[in-house]
């Protein structure tokens, strides 16, 4: 029995949908033209911000040709997990006093569990080869830390197509997909690739509060929130803190309003149901939270590897954003916490929910005691 008689495209998507994948398509191991001229112009325009790794000069030949990866490697095989929600999560930015938490961070990590579920498909693979005589085949699995332009792959292996704004859309789950890859020296018979059916529609790119799209298919990760509230590590750059509004951890307006979601249903992985305590906390309610209790809150979470500090700035932002003048005091307190960057964005929360004159009195006795430079430059800044 041959390997192709093993393994079929059918019987390895019934196998993906078994283990727990949603969609399952595969891909040549190459990258076409325009997405790597799209990346060329990401790198050259350094809109990746501080992610350096992005033009490290190891991964970026990696990124653009999947052969640089792995250079063994004749089929990607690419997976999707529904990870849609209930209702829409843009209704949360009516309600200012409550934190925003991006969907995909709403529960646990899933990282961990899409490796675990490719790393069983990756063995059944090799079982059945084994059994169709073909020894030394291999694999190797990702999940969005390796340098892998999952997005392209996914198009071409039929799963769905990058929409405009850079993240894939599928037709029956919308923006909805957490993605992982199986890299394989098998060869299989390939997926048709997916079109693109974004047409005349730029919802995704009119939605964005920090207009971080240049045009469409194209982002400025500097400009984005969920950049700014993961990957950034200093306080949120003045020009964004207003458009910020509530969001604290990533950013959904871009895949929210995206048409194709109305074909979406909600996910049925209880890992990606979100918690109860995550679906619409109270910003003040994050306000207390030392780094034990954060870090015990957060277990399991994506949000625990950002650390306290980002957190609580993303949280101060928002605080500053809501208009909860109760939460002085509470913010008052954290004038004093160790980190430079709590202690900045505490400032500036301040500055927009007290008056003048009270906030004026305020730094009168705070800012003698203040030796960080960054936050001194935010006692500084005139108050609205």
């Amino acid at each position: 029995m041959t390997v192709a008689a093993a393994i079929t495209l059918e019987s390895l998507q019934a196998k993906a949908r078994e283990i727990g994948f949603d969609v399952c398509g595969v891909a040549r191991p190459q990258i076409d033209e325009r997405n790597q001229a799209r990346l060329d112009e990401f790198v050259a325009a350094a809109e990746y911000g501080t992610m350096d790794w992005m033009n490290d000069p190891e991964r970026l030949p990696r990124r653009r040709d999947p052969k640089m990866l792995w250079p063994d490697v004749k089929s990607v095989i690419v997976l999707g997990s529904n990870y849609g929600p209930a209702e829409n999560p843009l209704t949360l930015l009516d309600h200012p006093d409550r934190a925003m938490i991006s969907v995909y961070a709403r529960n646990r990590d899933y990282h961990d569990l899409i490796k675990k579920r490719l790393k069983q498909l990756a063995r059944w693979m090799m079982e059945q080869a084994q059994k169709a005589g073909a020894d030394g085949e291999q694999v190797k699995v990702f999940v969005d830390t390796a340098p892998v332009l999952e997005k392209p792959l996914g198009q071409a292996a039929g799963i769905g197509w990058q929409g405009k704004h850079t993240n894939l859309v599928s037709r029956e789950y919308g923006s909805w997909l957490f993605l992982g890859e199986v890299f394989t020296t098998l060869e299989f018979d390939l997926a048709a690739p997916e079109i693109d059916h974004c047409g005349s529609c730029d919802k995704c790119l009119s939605a964005c509060p920090t207009d971080a799209f240049p045009g469409p298919y194209k982002l400025d990760a500097r400009k984005c929130i969920s950049y700014l509230t993961i990957e950034h590590d200093g306080l949120i750059p003045p020009q964004f803190r207003r458009a910020m509004g509530n969001r604290i951890y990533g950013c959904d307006d871009c895949l929210a309003v995206c048409p194709w979601n109305k074909f979406a249903s909600r996910t049925q992985e209880m890992a990606f149901i979100p918690r109860a305590e995550l679906t619409a906390p109270r910003l003040a309610d994050f306000l207390d939270l030392d780094d034990e209790t954060f870090r015990s809150f957060f277990t399991g979470s994506p949000i625990k590897r950002i650390g306290r500090a980002k957190f609580l700035r993303n949280v101060l932002t928002a605080v500053g954003n809501s208009g909860a003048v109760n939460l002085v005091p509470h913010v008052e307190s954290l004038l004093t916490d160790e980190s430079p960057l709590v202690r900045g964005s505490a400032v500036w929360a301040l500055s927009q929910l007290m008056d003048g004159k009270a906030f004026d009195a305020l730094r009168s006795r705070h800012e003698r005691m203040e030796s960080d430079p960054v936050v001194l430059a935010e006692w500084a800044r005139p108050a609205p």
